[in-house]
């Protein structure tokens, strides 16, 4: 049975959304795995809430394509195909070209300070084995140089596959090996904005989502499809 955590309740915001915030994270992180099945009936008893709510964040999850609801088989948590990790990093590969050479014809020198700062917390969480915040900092690092880009649409769209990219960083990031390629790319990336190179920052920025694409179809190779999905 699925567990969930404790609802973390806000009285400025609507019950329907603390549950579906709840879920949303619980699934992105990896605590409720791909293929689990979500019973209205029994996350409903464990939040101490009705099934309403529950099935309105169920309904939203699947809007996101988080979820999957199949007649007669219920609701799973949504797998994690090589053909829907590749599409979605494919199209993250063009926006962060693009993202890391508008910042860096953008970007001012306190940014850069904060874009360093972000880094070496990500390099320190490493050093410490802790994955999730290392994981954090380098979703807050990619962030950051989507906002100096300065493109609205472009941090739009991009916003749009937070969640999945934040699945897939889950599944690579686990790798200590990876944790700490992905530690020198992200030094190359800050020397080519520093150096306000815009086209070898793009560049980089293109080659740092390449490779993450080819350790994610190495770790597939090396592993059951069922390991993947399960994040171990």
């Amino acid at each position: 049975m699925v567990k969930v955590p404790k609802l973390k309740l806000d009285s400025y915001q609507p019950l329907r959304d603390v549950i579906f915030e709840t879920l949303r994270k619980a699934i992105v992180s990896g605590d409720i795995k791909p293929g689990e099945r979500l019973m209205e009936v029994s996350l409903a008893e464990q939040m101490g809430v009705s099934r309403t709510p529950v099935r309105e964040a169920i309904r939203r999850l699947e809007a996101e394509g988080l979820v999957t609801m199949v007649p007669r088989k219920g609701t799973h948590v949504s797998q994690l195909s090589i053909k829907d990790m590749m599409d979605v990093l494919e199209v993250r590969c063009a926006l962060d070209k693009l993202a890391t050479g508008l910042a860096t014809e953008h970007i001012e020198p306190g940014q850069i300070k904060s874009l360093e700062g972000i880094h070496k917390q990500y390099v320190a969480n490493v050093e410490k084995g802790n994955i999730e915040g290392a994981i954090r900092k380098d979703v807050e690092f990619h962030d950051m140089i989507y906002t100096i880009s300065g493109n609205l649409r472009l941090i739009s769209v991009a916003t749009s596959l937070r969640e999945h990219v934040y699945r897939f960083r889950v599944i690579y990031l686990t790798d200590t090996n990876i944790a700490e390629n992905v530690l020198k790319e992200h030094e190359e990336i800050l020397s080519a904005i520093r150096n306000a190179d815009n086209t070898r920052a793009a560049e980089l920025a293109e080659a740092h989502i390449r490779n993450q694409m080819e350790s994610i179809i190495k770790m597939a190779s090396e592993k059951a499809p069922e390991d993947l999905n399960s994040n171990g």
